[in-house]
């Protein structure tokens, strides 16, 4: 799998929603250690977590969704269609050096699926890096 300063290397990612992800960030930063390791914007904020991560995003509270770093995105995505599985998102590559998709389960719950397509610094595409 390709390094990219711009994902963190852990395979499973949780993504939560906060009505104020920046706010949410400072609180579980203080409350359970963690540290931010990019802020994007003022809608996400990447957090450190040990050995893993976790991203904080604005939204609606709902059900968490997982992202899910894969070695071949558009293979995965391949088999997902030939499964029924609903697409969300199509493939997509961003300036941030990730080609993603999202997926919807059978109960509902969003499954963003990521390959790093490049190692590109976080202030390349607008990003703040922390803690890398």
């Amino acid at each position: 799998m390709i390094a990219n300063r711009s994902m963190p290397r852990a395979s499973v990612i949780p993504v939560l929603a906060y009505a104020d992800c920046l706010a949410a960030a400072d609180w579980l930063c203080a409350a359970f250690g963690f540290t931010i390791r990019i802020k994007i914007a003022d809608h996400r904020v990447q957090l450190n977590v040990g050995e893993g991560a976790v991203v904080a995003t604005n939204g609606p509270s709902r059900p968490a969704s997982l992202m899910v770093r894969v070695d071949d995105l558009d293979a995965h995505h391949a088999r997902a269609v030939a499964h029924g599985v609903e697409i969300a998102d199509p493939p997509t590559t961003y300036p941030y050096g990730e080609r993603q998709y999202t997926a919807i389960d059978f109960a509902g719950h969003a499954w963003k699926f990521s390959q790093s397509v490049g190692d590109v610094a976080p202030e390349d595409w607008g990003g703040t890096s922390g803690t890398l």
